[in-house]
């Protein structure tokens, strides 16, 4: 078993999710979180005044499947997530050692 850690642009979940779903992978986390790359941040206008964002919004989506569909979940997220932009993410792959489904008490691929 893997688990996927997925960092993308927050327009671009939609599309993410709905590649993931062409291949059946419909269960995952979805986290609002902050942070930067290489592009450490922006600055933007207001009132007048200039302000340095360091922390940029971005959406980590965080799933967990089996080995056999680790390939194409990635590559699925690389083509929905991809602008050809600094900042479009990164991605983390994982082992995972055990998954238990808290209602049934099934254990492993079988919990997923």
């Amino acid at each position: 078993m893997k688990k996927i850690e997925a960092i993308i642009k927050p327009y671009k979940l939609e599309a993410v999710k709905d590649a993931l779903e062409k291949l059946d992978i419909l269960g995952m986390t979805v986290t609002e979180v902050k942070g930067f790359g290489r592009q450490k941040g922006h600055s933007e206008l207001y009132r007048g005044a200039e302000y340095k964002i360091d922390f940029v919004p971005k959406i980590k989506i965080e799933i967990a499947l089996v080995d056999e569909d680790l390939d194409a979940a990635v590559e699925a997220i690389i083509a929905a997530a991809k602008t050809d932009k600094v900042g479009d993410g990164k991605i983390f792959v994982y082992s995972l050692e055990e998954c238990v489904k808290i209602r049934t008490g099934e254990r492993g691929a079988a919990a997923l």
